[in-house]
């Protein structure tokens, strides 16, 4: 049994106060959404929220978890009180789920790991007015507060990722037994039952890594193959849910580059970049570290294919930025036609992949203090306060009533 170290009590209380005021913030947040009327002239406290509740309520449309916890909460009060609070929950809990991540990503985390937690939760992009006015729309983003289904997967692709980091060690050791195969089945079917976008990302960054793992390291099919095997309740799943949503629809898809990220940014390209600026700026300063070290020291310096080499050896950081790019590619190519057209959907799994992004560029800022890389930490650590800044900023503006839409 893991004891519990009294210096570490205090910090650990002041985490679960916060993340409780959290909590009771976003209560108060979701409440006052699920009040709003659908398809009103009222900005005030704007999001998807009264449209997911109109769907199961009004129109009887169970296409999700997330349709019959709603359906449930809303006929066990009589309204949407329990709905605000079962979304103020999820909130809360996706932050102690953050720092249970943190926790299996940084066993010497401490402290930093509680923080971490809290801060990743409230980081927003780098707002630039100039590139684009909008604080959310003008940018993509790994938080979100607007979209209940996206607040919901969230929180199981967290606790998936906790699970699929824990036990992809014992998959490559043939460790991996039935029970917890099952539970990453189970934990992924679950987190695409609640909405589909991440395993849009998760499965062809999974793919890739099986097939490095058959030809790189060597690992027997069978034990690739099992592993594999998790997505495919999943994709059952998934295939299920467009079905219901959209088979009747005559709405469809298309190729176009950048079209989404145009819709509301004056300078798309730089907001691309500024929704990113914590990720590029750590990726950017491990390149200079590596570049540093092929040219260091001559009687002790690590060759370029060394230094690289040691980079990759951070399989969850490489992994995450896998996901990043398969979620950036289909979200800058890919666009739906029809009513949806202007709706962005493929944005969602790149918000997740991008969440699971900073976690890890996270892990790897905190390596540069154990360096003593003191330039790159600090300079990482501006960008990454400015970020959590602009998080609070839009927070707090949100709870007042203002849209997600608001600017500047």
């Amino acid at each position: 049994m893991k004891t519990i170290n009294k210096k570490d009590l205090p910090i650990k209380i002041i985490f679960y106060v916060l993340t409780a005021v959290y909590g009771g913030l976003c209560f108060y947040l979701f409440y006052n959404q699920s009040l709003q009327q659908t398809y009103s002239d009222s900005l005030l406290f704007e999001s998807d929220l009264p449209y997911h509740i109109s769907m199961v309520v009004d129109d009887g449309w169970y296409y999700s978890l997330t349709a019959l916890i709603y359906a449930g909460l809303y006929r066990l009060a009589n309204g949407t009180v329990f709905i605000a609070a079962f979304l103020a929950i999820c909130s809360a809990a996706t932050v102690i789920a953050t720092k249970k991540f943190l926790d299996e990503l940084m066993e010497d985390g401490g402290a930093v790991n509680y923080a971490g937690a809290l801060c990743l939760n409230f980081v927003m992009p780098f707002f630039i007015r100039w590139a684009g006015m909008y604080r959310y729309v003008s940018y993509q983003s790994p938080n979100v507060w607007h979209n209940s289904t996206y607040i919901c997967m969230r929180l199981c692709a967290v606790i998936f990722m906790y699970f699929f980091v824990k036990y992809e060690k014992d998959y490559k050791k043939e460790n991996l037994n039935l029970k917890k195969w099952l539970m990453l089945t189970i934990l992924l079917a679950l987190t695409t039952f609640v909405k589909p976008s991440f395993l849009t990302v998760f499965a062809p960054a999974l793919a890739l890594k099986l097939l490095w793992d058959l030809i790189k390291n060597k690992i027997k099919f069978i034990r690739v193959f099992l592993m594999g095997l998790t997505v495919i309740p999943s994709l059952a799943i998934i295939l299920w849910q467009n079905s219901v949503l959209f088979g009747d629809d005559s709405s469809g898809y298309k190729i176009s580059f950048m079209e989404t990220f145009s819709f509301h940014a004056d300078h798309p390209k730089v907001t691309v970049l500024l929704s990113l600026s914590f990720p590029i700026i750590v990726f950017l300063c491990i390149a200079v570290g590596v570049i540093m070290d092929a040219a260091g020291n001559k009687t002790n310096k690590k060759t370029l294919k060394e230094s690289v080499k040691e980079i990759c050896g951070n399989k969850d950081y490489i992994f995450t930025i896998i996901m990043a790019a398969v979620g950036f590619a289909e979200a800058i190519l890919l666009i739906e036609t029809g009513k949806r057209s202007r709706d962005g959907n493929f944005l969602w799994g790149y918000s997740a992949a991008m969440f699971f992004l900073y976690i890890t560029s996270f892990k790897m800022w905190y390596s540069f203090l154990k360096q003593k890389r003191w330039i790159a930490f600090v300079l990482c650590a501006a960008v990454l306060v400015y970020q959590i800044v602009c998080g609070a900023i839009f927070f707090t503006r949100l709870i007042s009533g203002e849209t997600y839409f608001m600017i500047g």
